[in-house]
């Protein structure tokens, strides 16, 4: 698992971005232009389309602890998009391979649930049929934000 975020890792490193640390499964990251904070993770089962889960800060824009889902294949244009968090479900806005919350009350009630979870996974149907789930361990997530908040509250 390690292995797999530190390559994710090192595929999102660019101009200006800097490592606020990696927490377990968890990393953190700061960006200079425009600037954002994020923590960012894989599932642990690999990389398969660049799936990924993130919980970001935009300092200039007001937005905080903001969920966006990279999903590890296309979905189905008709089928909706579940974030199932510990026992809570939420169901998100999704685009053809990405997915959000509606609003930052959820937001706010996603990253709660994240917390106090072991575990999370956003569920689809795949475009041309099949089910399919990304799962993601939450060890480190909560120090992952925390350090996301802290790199852009500096700024």
């Amino acid at each position: 698992m390690i292995a797999a975020l530190m390559l994710l890792l090192t595929a999102i490193q660019g101009d200006g971005r800097e490592s606020l640390g990696v927490f377990d499964s968890w990393g953190a990251f700061r960006d200079a232009a425009p600037l954002r904070c994020y923590a960012i993770s894989q599932p642990p089962q690999g990389a398969r389309g660049g799936a990924f889960a993130s919980i970001a800060n935009w300092p200039r824009a007001g937005a905080r602890n903001q969920l966006h889902i990279r999903l590890s294949r296309p979905r189905d244009p008709r089928a909706k998009v579940t974030l199932a968090v510990g026992e809570r479900r939420f169901e998100l806005i999704a685009g053809p391979s990405d997915a959000w919350a509606p609003d930052p009350r959820t937001d706010a009630a996603i990253v709660a649930a994240m917390r106090s979870s072991r575990s999370m996974s956003v569920e689809s149907l795949a475009r041309g049929g099949g089910a399919f789930a990304d799962v993601y361990a939450l060890k480190g997530v909560a120090t992952a934000i925390d350090a996301a908040a802290l790199g852009c509250a500096r700024r």
